[in-house]
């Protein structure tokens, strides 16, 4: 693989076919990312509420940044001239951005497509804008992240095999357009498969990108309007056509610890996604029994912490009473703490998901960690701190 990137598999998944879990280790221009690894999303080149600093303390490695809304505000050009995206937003360690295909793409009225673009109207200024896949490799490029993403034309699950079929073949259309276009030596590529829910389309779209020089395989199209047992039987699909390849797998928008567990399962390698620190601004936050709304008037007078032994900033110094006061008091404090308890909690959730991978004891583990992650995922509240 080129110099900017290079993915070790540490520890392959058992010969036995119990799991095709496996442990790696990617290295970037900013250092390395043990995997399987969740990757908090920096929007607007932050984790909303956060200090680069809690990010890292919550045991982040890498961050996802979004090129379509660092394009139009404020401007990849400015970024550029203020030293690139790690220096503008204070962050040593690695940085993937996406390519802005599903942000453009999933404006609905306020786009078109055509095959060799989008034009889409701002969601800001309602300011008219065009994406290329060379345009997108060159923002990207302007940003300076350690991963970018080619440009790609996701669609929903559920759309019609016609409209599957057009916009996977114009995603390897505009693939092959993202490697000519792409020139920093210092920055990896990741291509992005598509094909929706359909066996054979999968099937042929990772033949396509598996093809081509990419330093990763993204599997785009899912976590959209699919059910988890789509997501899995597509994933299975997508990763059993993959076996043998020396690429990181990364499955694009999955937050959830039941959806997490489920994709490393099948093989997956990276995740990025708002949820943890969106259910967190809403008052919920994970723990290892359930999930807890800091809204509900039971937690008003309770002293305990939200989870023992947690080390985020909430749990080791506030109370859950503390933070319902701050929710109802609508305090900025209340986020901040929440996110910092998310966060610490998902990546930790990696951490020993990575733990078993090497001392191989995953596919015994997999039903207790399963069934505690959909209790999470569910929404069931603990009775007391867990």
């Amino acid at each position: 693989m080129p110099g900017a990137a290079r993915f070790e598999i540490l520890v392959p998944p058992p010969a036995d076919g119990s799991t095709r879990a496996r442990l790696g280790r990617l290295t970037l221009t900013h250092g390395e990312v043990e995997t399987p690894q969740f990757m908090p999303v920096g929007t607007n080149a932050t984790v909303k509420a956060l200090d680069p600093l809690e990010v890292e303390a919550a045991g982040a490695t890498i961050l996802l940044a979004n090129t379509y809304h660092l394009y139009l505000r404020p401007g990849h050009e400015r970024i550029e001239r203020l030293g690139g995206l790690h220096r503008f937003m204070g962050w040593d360690r690695p940085i993937l951005t996406d390519s802005g295909g599903y942000q453009v793409v999933s404006l609905g009225d306020l786009r078109v497509v055509d095959e060799d673009g989008v034009t889409f109207k701002s969601h800001l200024d309602g300011s008219v804008h065009r994406f290329t896949p060379e345009h997108s490799i060159a923002v990207q490029e302007a940003l300076g992240p350690d991963v970018a993403v080619a440009f790609d034309q996701p669609v929903f699950p559920s759309s019609p095999r016609d409209v599957v079929v057009d916009a996977m073949r114009r995603t390897h259309r505009w693939a092959e357009r993202s490697l000519r276009a792409h020139t920093r030596r210092d920055q990896a590529l990741f291509g992005i498969v598509q094909g929706g829910l359909d066996p054979e389309l999968r099937a042929e779209s990772a033949a396509y990108i598996a093809g081509l020089p990419f330093d990763g395989i993204n599997i785009g199209g899912l976590a959209g309007d699919e059910t988890p047992a789509q997501r899995d039987a597509t994933l299975d699909a997508t990763v059993l056509l993959l076996d043998g390849d020396p690429r990181p797998r990364y499955l694009m928008g999955l937050g959830s610890p039941a959806d997490l567990l489920e994709a490393v399962h099948r093989g997956i390698d990276l995740f990025d996604s708002v949820l943890p620190a969106r259910v967190a601004r809403n008052g919920q936050l994970w723990v290892p029994g359930g999930r807890l709304n800091l809204r509900n008037e039971r937690f008003r007078d309770d002293p305990g912490p939200v989870q023992d032994g947690c080390p985020c900033p909430l749990c080791t110094r506030f109370s859950r009473a503390y933070l319902s006061h701050l929710f109802r008091a609508r305090e900025m404090l209340a986020y901040r703490l929440a996110t910092c308890h998310n966060l610490t909690f998902t990546l930790d959730f990696m951490h020993r998901i990575r733990a078993a991978l090497r001392a191989g004891t995953f596919p015994v583990e997999l039903p207790e960690m399963r069934q505690r992650a959909i209790r999470m995922s569910r929404g069931e509240v603990a009775a007391k701190p867990a």
